[in-house]
């Protein structure tokens, strides 16, 4: 009979990481915290587990420091969960997860930048239409921390790009091979072309990719795109919506996905996949065009 190692005296990274996160409510808790679900109540209706054990999963989260108790009411006192530095360093391990879940137990295991509109990974994507993004920052091209909705606008239109680089030996070897990842130079310049029109029906164009800033910024200066493109490296957006991602030369990319979100921060329409790069940005603009701004709060 094989020995359990003990998790305790295991020099193992492996082994101690679990020995905080291993168990899969924990992993889940985690998940929701960065969708923005903070509070003790709501995390007990999105995971749907008794008090019990979700008081007790808070209770090692807090201890492990991957979350911190956070006073939101002083009368009588209550608490909400944030993920600290150490929790949000755990993000890109959700991501990992759900991309080789996507891949290799929704999907076919192949490497892809799409997927098909009857996938189970479509469907995620479009039950966003109606919930509410988390208030959270990204760099970006410039380097400067911004929210990816606009405040001065009634809409944001965010579209998410695998990868676009200001020299073509930049991409990573076999791109043009992985379905759905060329197209991103195009992409950015039919909103460049486009952005007038966006602007006149009331919308703020961002683009989001998993680059560094000076790899968007050297595009962005080589396109003379005039808006900006937000670099979500930690991954904050990833985690907070679960937007669909595939790996290449080691690093985790978006999969092409257009999002109108309005300044309440509902997503009020998903293009995902998206097939058709022109025609997308088209339909960004009827989108925009047709919908009726809340009044701003």
């Amino acid at each position: 009979m094989a020995r359990r190692t003990s998790m305790e005296d295991s020099t193992c990274a492996i082994a101690q990481a679990l020995d905080v996160v291993g168990d899969w409510w924990t992993l889940l808790v985690v998940r929701d915290t960065a969708r923005g679900v903070h509070r003790f109540d709501d995390l007990q209706r999105e995971l749907g587990l008794s008090r019990k054990v979700l008081a007790e999963r808070l209770r090692l989260l807090v201890e492990a420091d991957v979350l911190a108790r956070v006073p939101y009411q002083e009368r009588p006192v209550r608490h909400e969960y944030r993920l600290t530095p150490r929790g949000r360093a755990l993000l890109p391990v959700l991501i990992a997860l759900q991309d080789w879940g996507d891949a290799w137990v929704l999907g076919d295991g192949g490497t892809t930048a799409t997927t098909a509109e009857a996938s189970t990974e479509a469907r995620r994507v479009h039950d966003l239409a109606g919930t509410r993004l988390p208030r959270l920052r990204l760099p970006d091209h410039e380097g400067e921390l911004r929210d990816p909705v606009a405040a001065d606008t009634p809409f944001t239109v965010l579209y998410c790009f695998p990868g676009a680089y200001a020299r073509p030996d930049a991409y990573p070897p076999g791109w043009t091979d992985i379905p759905g990842a060329p197209g991103c130079t195009l992409e950015s310049c039919s909103y460049r072309d486009r952005l007038a029109e966006f602007h006149a029906a009331g919308a703020t164009v961002h683009g989001v990719s998993t680059q560094r800033p000076d790899e968007l910024r050297a595009f962005a200066e080589k396109e003379r795109l005039g808006f900006s493109l937000l670099s979500d490296a930690e991954p904050a957006l990833i985690a907070a919506l679960r937007l669909p991602t595939f790996r290449a030369a080691g690093t985790a990319r978006l999969k092409r996905l257009t999002l109108v979100v309005d300044r309440q921060r509902v997503v009020r329409d998903v293009q995902y996949p998206v097939t058709d790069i022109t025609g997308s940005v088209e339909a960004a603009l009827t989108t925009v065009r047709g919908l009726t701004p809340d009044p701003a709060v």
